[in-house]
């Protein structure tokens, strides 16, 4: 009988084994770091924890947690290892108040201090209404302008602010109200919040707005119609910030409207900055959300989010990239996560899109300034952005076609590249998404009246970067391999 028991033990644990779940791999990561261009590589480019970066331009989408969507303790981690120092959450009245006048912040504490525990400063979009007061709690409820349900909003703000004011010093008043928001209520909902906020926390930054759309039609009327109301009210101070989604298939199609929109704000009040609140690009072909019926991959996705952190740091625009993981709204999971997940919230893997921001976040911190979009002279046969940064008294440039969507070739063309008013004196090639560092050889470059020409230089849909040899910091173990050739 035992000499049976211990065979069936046996059977059971080598099924057992046989049935346990593979451990998932990114074939796309794969194919990424197996293509590239013909130059001779140096290595990978250092990627660095939030901790270990004073300040930047980035944040990272950590939303809907509010409703569940995603579940913070499976990708706290992530968030620091991405590099980025901001995020973005929401505040979740309805989570938070489920008896009126009692809040309940232990659900939000554990992702600020999370975050803050990885290096990451939270802001924090107050939003959505909560059943208690008659009010909706999904994107495209409306705003209320019930007394009661605005007094309970205003003790909410309130409540929320003095909790956080020593951890949160950033402010956002809904998420994308244009959906379906009377441009008055959501005017009037921002002065009540905006004051609710400032007697808490006088110096606080307040944003709002969160303007959302493809930005080739109307979406400006919007906005407009808002800030006629404070207008009347004489209240265009309330905020100090506008944020704003810009969802086009294309990403570098919204700058054509980026100086009309930016007009817009000044002639209102030439106080107010703007931030790209909210901004990426799906993996798959969604049915639903932004930028849907299109058919996306991990490959176009990497290439997508790549062209709107370049695009917007070269025009001094801080940038929110969405999101950090696979969002289950259960009707669908949505693909927009940098970290591939499954139905109950587990991270897969990370997809090439995560390492791409890994590496823009690691050397595009504050201390590389955008110097703006720059003159060249090539013979491509498409359109390319051409953008300017300084690090220190040394140049560094981002290239790539903008002309058409992002597609999923892993191919370069080879082409003649002149970037006007640039000086190298001993640049490097890197491919932002593997971070792979590449030799330029000596006879493939040359400088002339203040400009740099390049021959054969490895371009495509997707941003490479030319900085200074000494600026291109290589992973510890490959720059200890070098040291020691």
């Amino acid at each position: 009988m035992k000499e049976i028991a211990v065979l069936i033990l046996l059977a059971m644990t080598s099924s057992a084994a046989v049935t346990t779940p593979p451990k998932y791999k990114s074939i796309t990561w794969e194919k990424f770091n197996k293509t590239g261009p013909q130059l001779k590589q140096l290595g990978h480019l250092a990627v660095r924890h939030a901790r270990d970066i004073a300040s930047s331009p980035w944040s990272v989408g950590c939303e809907t947690l509010d409703r569940d969507y995603g579940d913070f303790s499976q990708y706290k981690d992530y968030v620091g290892e991405l590099g980025v120092k901001h995020a973005r959450i929401q505040s979740g009245w309805a989570k938070t108040e489920k008896q009126k006048g009692i809040y309940d912040f232990a659900w939000l504490d554990t992702i600020v201090s999370g975050l803050k525990g990885q290096g990451v400063q939270p802001w924090v979009c107050l939003c959505y209404g909560n059943p208690l007061y008659k009010s909706e709690i999904d994107l495209g409820a409306g705003i209320f302008t019930a007394e009661e349900t605005m007094t309970g909003w205003r003790n909410y703000v309130e409540a929320t602010v003095t909790h956080y004011k020593d951890s949160v010093t950033r402010w956002e008043i809904w998420n994308e109200p244009s959906h379906s928001a009377d441009p008055a209520a959501y005017a009037n909902l921002m002065i009540q919040a905006s004051k609710a906020i400032r007697k808490v926390q006088p110096k606080a930054t307040i944003m709002g707005f969160t303007v959302h759309g493809s930005f080739s039609g109307g979406e400006f009327k919007f906005p407009r119609a808002v800030f006629e109301v404070l207008k009347e009210k004489g209240e265009l101070e309330c905020i100090d910030i506008v944020t704003y989604h810009p969802y086009t298939s294309n990403p570098d199609s919204f700058y054509a409207k980026f100086d009309e929109f930016q007009n817009l704000l000044k002639a209102y009040n030439p106080r107010l900055k703007l931030y790209q609140g909210e901004s990426g690009c799906p993996s798959i072909l969604e049915w639903g959300h932004a930028l849907n019926n299109y058919p996306w991959t991990e490959y176009s996705q990497a290439k997508w989010n790549m062209r709107r952190m370049a695009g917007d740091w070269a025009r001094n625009i801080e940038t929110s990239i969405f999101t950090i993981v696979d969002l289950n709204y259960g009707f669908m999971l949505q693909s927009f996560g940098l970290l591939r997940a499954d139905l109950n919230h587990k991270i897969i893997y990370k997809r090439p899109s995560f390492y791409g921001v890994q590496h823009m976040a690691a050397f595009f911190d504050s201390t590389v300034q955008p110097t703006g979009i720059l003159a060249y002279e090539s013979d491509a046969k498409r359109k390319m952005e051409v953008a300017g940064f300084r690090k220190g008294d040394t140049p560094v440039v981002m290239a790539w076609f903008n002309d058409q969507i992002p597609d999923d070739t892993l191919t370069f063309d080879s082409i003649t590249l002149t970037i006007k008013g640039v000086v190298f004196k001993d640049p490097v090639y890197v491919e932002m998404i593997t971070g792979r560092v590449y030799n330029l050889e000596k006879d493939v470059w040359k400088v002339t009246e203040g400009n740099t020409s390049f021959a054969g230089l490895p371009m495509w849909d997707s941003p490479i970067m030319l900085a200074e040899r000494a600026q291109v910091l290589l992973r510890e173990s490959e720059k200890h391999e070098k040291e020691i050739k």
